[in-house]
C-alpha cells in the first residue's frame, strides 16, 4: 500500500486495486480507518477522536490532491506525496 503522507504518527496510504468510493487508509498505532475523499466520512475502522479530527483537517485541505492520487492509483500510475499536516 503506497504511503502518500505521514504526520503525527499517522500514515496515510492508498491501494492500487481498491474499491469505490474514492477513499484513503489511515494507520495510527493499533488503529486503522478508511476515509472517503468526497464526504470525509469514516467508512470503516476507528481512530481516536483527536486523531480523526486531525486527519479530517488534513484531508479537507488536500482533497483535490487526494482525488488526483485516487485517479493515478486506478490507472496503476505512481502516486504523488502530499504535504503533511502543519
Amino acid at each position: 500500500m503506497p504511503e502518500i503522507s505521514r504526520f503525527l504518527g499517522m500514515i496515510i496510504a492508498m491501494y492500487y486495486d481498491d474499491h469505490a468510493p474514492p477513499h484513503f487508509h489511515v494507520r495510527y498505532g493499533d488503529h486503522e480507518a478508511v476515509i472517503a475523499i468526497d464526504s470525509l466520512a469514516c467508512l470503516s475502522g476507528r481512530l481516536p477522536p483527536r486523531a480523526l479530527g486531525l486527519v479530517i483537517e488534513w484531508a479537507a485541505a488536500h482533497r483535490a490532491q487526494l482525488a488526483e492520487d485516487w485517479n493515478l492509483a486506478r490507472n496503476d500510475l505512481p502516486l504523488k506525496k502530499i504535504e503533511p499536516l502543519e
